[in-house]
């Protein structure tokens, strides 16, 4: 037992020390940890340690999990329905093309170009195929869109692409069995009576019972993993559609929003995150960096060229339109779970796994800096965000995105 104490204690020396170091950089800490946990396998596997690191052990892993389970329906539960019955055309017409345009030409160029197997390919290509919602939420807060019909428009195509990431996860890798069936079923009547359940379980117990809403939704979401990962699925998949469900609830008491948060982002995320980075392999990275730089442009690229004709549509402003498609290029929470999924699963080997690891990350920073920079659209900001100097080279976590502390 000892042992088991001993590495958590290690893992969490990482998270803190990402924490101080995410705090000094204004930059994501999600991005921290993955680069930590790169750098910390890095060094054990020098001297020769990495097995001591625990990154396989069965309850590290449950723990990480975990985590990535609770982060997906957090962002989820953060989406404002307004959002998408007011701006349904511009939400759902930019969010399914954010998706296709990097789905369809990631996998094109995977297959095509760098010569992976089509299993390896598709999969690529939905981890590439993102926009993180962490990451846009957060620049969101910090210019003050987020009180904008601009910005609400963002996060809802956001929410959109997002979606079209999980269902194809879904709907190409979990195979189709008699125990899909049943999942779906089930699962279709657990989340069909979730709204009501949890507003009876609210207001008979709440503010009476230790934190029962909390430990309902968790009920409900390892319940549902559970029954995913035995049909042959993933575990986050129903946590985001959860998630969706519960938005209103969640709109309304920040509170109970706040205590899952605080146990996602507190506890559980920092494992996944550190985790996720000590599979990357820096010396494939070494050997092949173009291999990286080809899935990185192929990302941003088909992003922009996918969607900047379609923004016109809705934005005619240029730098509304531009803000508006390298805003979208982002990619982070979901890019990392899609591609640690496929090295899980055996669907793409280490290296692979690897070079979209780190596409991923670079897309997070990448395109937020240049829009930030170069394409702010100062006019639609609000009149204090206008006067406030311009804080774009920093991705802090957002509040309430899922990824940050209270």
């Amino acid at each position: 037992m000892e042992q088991f104490f001993a590495t958590a204690a290690v893992w969490l020396s990482l998270a803190v020390l990402s924490s101080v170091i995410a705090y000094h950089l204004r930059i994501s800490i999600a991005l921290i940890e993955i680069c930590v946990g790169v750098a910390a396998a890095a060094v054990a596997t020098h001297l020769g340690m990495f097995a001591a690191l625990g990154a396989n052990d069965e309850w590290l892993r449950f723990l990480a999990s975990s985590g990535a389970v609770l982060l997906t329906f957090l962002a989820g539960a953060e989406l404002e329905p307004e959002v998408i019955r007011r701006k349904w055309k511009e939400v759902s017409v930019v969010g399914v093309v954010g998706f296709l345009a990097p789905f369809l030409g990631c996998t094109a160029l995977a297959y095509y170009i760098l010569g992976w197997d089509p299993r390896a390919s598709w999969l690529g290509g939905i981890a590439l195929s993102t926009t993180s919602m962490a990451v846009v939420y957060a620049v969101m807060l910090e210019t003050g869109f987020n009180r904008t019909d601009f910005g609400k428009g963002i996060l809802g195509a956001c929410f959109i692409n997002d979606l079209g990431t999980v269902l194809a996860l879904g709907l190409i890798f979990a195979p189709f069995t008699y125990k899909t069936v049943i999942f779906l079923v089930v699962t279709v009547a657990i989340l069909g009576l979730l709204p009501f359940m949890t507003k009876l379980l609210t207001r008979l117990y709440a503010h009476r019972t230790a934190a029962i809403r909390t430990k309902w939704i968790l009920l409900v979401l390892m319940g549902l993993g559970a029954l995913a990962l035995w049909s042959g699925s993933e575990a986050v998949l129903p946590a985001y559609i959860a998630g969706m469900i519960l938005a209103g609830s969640a709109a309304r008491d920040a509170f109970w929003v706040r205590r899952i948060r605080t146990l996602t982002v507190g506890f559980l995320t920092p494992f996944y995150f550190l985790r996720a980075g000590t599979l990357v392999s820096v010396p494939a990275l070494m050997t092949a960096p173009l291999v990286l730089i080809a899935l990185l442009a192929g990302k941003v690229a088909s992003k922009i060229f996918g969607l900047f004709p379609i923004i016109a549509i809705f934005r005619r402003e240029r730098n509304e339109r531009w803000y508006y498609t390298l805003l979208m290029s982002t990619g982070l929470t979901f890019g990392t779970i899609s591609a640690l999924y496929g090295y899980s699963n055996g669907i793409v080997t280490q290296e692979q796994y690897s070079f979209l690891v780190t596409a991923v990350i670079g897309s997070a920073v990448i395109p937020t800096l240049i829009a930030g920079i170069a394409f702010l659209p100062r006019h639609l900001l609000p009149p204090a965000a206008a006067e406030a100097p311009p804080a774009a080279a920093r991705i802090p976590e957002p509040p309430n995105g899922g990824l940050a502390e209270e």
